[in-house]
Parts: C-alpha cells; sequence; structure tokens
C-alpha cells in the first residue's frame, strides 16, 4: 500500500512542479530570477514548490 500512495504522491508533485515552471516562464520577471525559481523547484520539488506558490513570481 505505500508504495502506490508514494507513486501517485510523486506523480501529483511532478504535474505541480511542471505546471509552476511553465508559470515561472510566462512570467515577465527578468531570466536571471526565472532561472532561479526553476532550480528552486526543480532541486527543492516539494519545499520549491511551497516557496513559489507563496513567494515567486505573479503573472
Amino acid at each position: 500500500m505505500g508504495i502506490e500512495v508514494g507513486g501517485i504522491f510523486g506523480l501529483i508533485v511532478l504535474i505541480l512542479d511542471i505546471l509552476a515552471i511553465i508559470k515561472v516562464m510566462n512570467s515577465g520577471t527578468s531570466t536571471g530570477g526565472k532561472l532561479l525559481w526553476t532550480l528552486i523547484i526543480v532541486f527543492l520539488p516539494v519545499l520549491g514548490l511551497i516557496i513559489w506558490f507563496f513567494a515567486g513570481p505573479k503573472s
């Protein structure tokens, strides 16, 4: 049971990370800002997603 729940949670985090990266790329922030936010989201998937949600660039 634990493997299935972990797999579903991982898939949800992956989808949300991809959506966050797409929103970062479509934002009006500088190229350096986009790169920084993308790296944060990629290297810290769950924590980076939470930080981006509250403090990330707005459209």
